[in-house]
């Protein structure tokens, strides 16, 4: 959860497709974030508004963005797996509202599931690395 509103320097040593050239927090509270992110693979850049207020749940909805729109979200469940670690289950929800956006969407839609699986696991990986290295 800490590593999902973590949107300091590094967010892309976890979050290997943050490009920080895109990264841009415009206001933060105690439970939510409103903040630009982007990757540099594809050129999509998205303001989302981060929300942590549900018990285990982070969810961003899509503001702006190059390519997609309202009703667009992304929705992280993390659940403890009892051993120290976690489980996490990630839905995604695209509202395409561009040709780029329509043009993803439609290649998402064919290996997407696979390839957002990967980058997570390759993510929670570094998670795990960063944890056992000593400060």
């Amino acid at each position: 959860m800490a590593a999902l509103t973590d949107f300091g320097a590094g967010r892309e040593e976890i979050w290997g497709n943050s490009d920080p050239r895109h990264l841009a927090v415009h206001d933060r509270g105690e439970t939510w974030a409103e903040v630009t992110e982007g990757s540099a693979a594809g050129g999509v850049w998205q303001r989302l508004r981060y929300d942590w207020s549900v018990p285990d749940e982070v969810t961003l909805e899509v503001l702006d963005s190059n390519a997609f729109g309202a009703g667009s979200r992304w929705t992280y469940r993390v659940e403890s797996d009892g051993a120290g670690g976690c489980h996490v289950d990630l839905t995604i929800e695209r509202v395409p509202t561009t040709t780029r956006g329509r043009v993803l969407d439609t290649l998402l839609g064919l290996g997407g599931g696979a390839w957002f699986a990967r980058d997570l696991r390759r993510s929670l990986r570094r998670l795990e690395s960063a944890s056992r290295t000593p400060a």
